[in-house]
């Protein structure tokens, strides 16, 4: 271990907060001159922005033929998201639910989360299968931002007042989001390679570092924007960018890669039948949790948090082939997931007798 690869990894960590602040500053004046809800930023550019490193290491993962990399990326940056991001977030403060969320965009990542394992049941994704995801994406970028702006036009409207109103120099706004977004970037590539090379120096192997600290470090940047957001009272943007973020790695990040991998993406039957289930599972345990009175509280968030230590545990304890695993995973199989079904049951029941608005 150098003394350059530790300095790469702390400027890396400055690079995340300080990029994170720009992104979350430039953003909230733009949706605001733009007419556009935080929201919908959080869910557009805030979330596009932070997931560039997922798209660049995909992309150059599928197209060096290196498919497990590319997919297992995803998968684990999405799980990563939801477990981890929301968790720790809500952990900081309680955070606030848009109505929206819940009933639009939350429905539409569980979806494209279906779609995904529905594609890769064949145990491949082609560049017919990307382009479809890639074309979705699309799609559905339109349609938020112009629903929004519909819905900020009609507000404005009711309340006799602008559309838009813009705050300090757009120009400045901009070179915010776009310093923030470079920042982001670089910060989480050197600290996913200081990490990889913590991870070797301590013997690790590569297996262990791809399904844990590649997928959480090219999330890093969505971890520093949402923190940083729910510390600064943007709720809306700290859980707008895990939502959206999740939606654009399955659609955009792994529909480029589908687009660029020479012979499609590979999906392995493990990722079939333990991660992408997983991936789902984390997508529905949203839609009653973000319900329950649009608000997540502390408790919930560190039970997500200890959810997302649970399955990394297993995932090291498999790579390795701890002596420990199979009772591990007895426990899992006969207590966790029980209690896990229970308590999501309850909290849907209580979704369902709240009133509707």
């Amino acid at each position: 271990m150098d003394w350059l690869t530790l300095l790469a990894f702390v400027v890396g960590l400055a690079l995340l907060v300080l990029g994170a602040d720009w992104l979350v500053r430039g953003a909230s004046r733009l949706a605001r001159a733009a007419g556009v809800s935080p929201l919908v930023v959080g869910l557009t550019v805030v979330a596009f922005g932070t997931s560039a490193p997922e798209l660049a290491v995909s992309v150059r993962a599928a197209w060096a033929g290196q498919a497990d990399m590319a997919v297992g990326n995803v998968v684990g940056s999405n799980i990563f998201n939801v477990l981890a991001i929301v968790g720790l977030a809500a952990a900081i403060t309680p955070l606030l639910v848009a109505v929206q969320l819940v009933r639009r965009d939350v429905p539409v990542m569980i979806v494209v989360s279906l779609a995904l394992i529905g594609l890769a049941l064949d145990g491949r994704i082609g560049r017919l299968d990307g382009a479809l995801l890639f074309i979705a994406l699309v799609g559905y970028t339109t349609w938020i931002v112009r629903a929004s702006r519909r819905e900020g036009a009609a507000a404005a409207a009711a309340m006799d007042t602008p559309a838009s109103a813009p705050r300090g120099k757009l120009s400045l706004d901009l070179g915010f989001v776009l310093g923030g977004c470079a920042m982001l970037v670089l910060g989480s590539t050197w600290m996913v390679d200081g990490a990889i090379a913590f991870a070797k120096w301590l013997g690790l192997s590569e297996v262990v570092v791809g399904l844990t600290i590649v997928a959480a470090g090219t999330s890093l940047p969505e971890l520093a924007t949402s923190v940083m957001a729910a510390a600064k009272g943007e709720r809306d943007i700290a859980v707008g960018n895990v939502v959206g973020s999740n939606v654009f790695n399955i659609l955009g990040v792994l529909g480029l890669s589908g687009i660029m991998a020479p012979y499609g993406l590979t999906v392995l039957p493990s990722m079939v039948t333990l991660d992408l289930p997983v991936m789902l599972a984390a997508a529905f345990a949203c839609l009653p949790f973000f319900a329950r009175g649009h608000v997540i509280p502390r408790w919930e968030g560190v039970l997500f948090l200890l959810f997302y230590v649970a399955y990394t545990t297993w995932l090291v304890m498999d790579a390795t082939q701890h002596e420990a695993r199979e009772g591990y995973a007895s426990i899992m199989l006969r207590f966790v997931l029980p209690l896990t079904a229970v308590t999501l049951a309850l909290v849907a029941w209580r979704v369902l007798r709240l009133p509707r608005d």
